[in-house]
């Protein structure tokens, strides 16, 4: 079943794509979450109205894109986090950590555009991608660092 896309959608294409799909994905999960429209006659004829809107709004968010890049490739994000004896973190260092601490120095990138392969588990540099925009690549220089521990005031 040949669907246009109505919003960019990672795994199948970009706004205004006409892409060919199984008619159960279409009609039980792109077309009710408004990610595709059914490929009609009048639906062909309006998005040929609108593909010079498409390509503008795919201009500006390039241009977007490649500013955050530039503030991105100029910011250190430094974590704090507990470990133990070798360095080890209690936890991990995630994607939605790495996304605050970039909010916080005002630059707003979306989580899921962040891709930590592996689960950040210990101490020291990392280099993290950003996927920003499908032509656009960023990567962040993480660093992770020890919390500082509390004194003992019982000695």
């Amino acid at each position: 079943m040949n669907v246009i896309l109505m919003q960019d959608f990672e795994p199948l294409g970009f706004e205004g794509d006409i892409v060919d799909v199984a008619r159960g994905y279409a009609r039980n999960y792109l077309i009710p979450k408004g990610l595709a429209t059914e490929a009609t006659n009048a639906n062909l004829k309006a998005l040929e109205q609108r593909k010079g809107k498409i390509l503008v709004k795919r201009t500006k968010d390039k241009e977007e894109a490649e500013r955050v890049r530039e503030k991105i490739s100029e910011i250190t994000v430094r974590v704090k986090a507990k470990a133990g004896e070798e360095g080890k973190l209690y936890g991990s260092v995630t994607s939605r950590d790495i996304a605050q601490h970039l909010d916080e120095q005002g630059v707003e990138v979306d989580r899921r555009k962040i891709i930590i392969d592996e689960a950040i588990r210990s101490l020291g540099e990392y280099e993290v991608p950003v996927k920003l925009h499908p032509e656009v690549a960023a990567t962040i220089k993480v660093v992770v660092e020890e919390e500082e521990k509390p004194q003992d005031e019982s000695a």
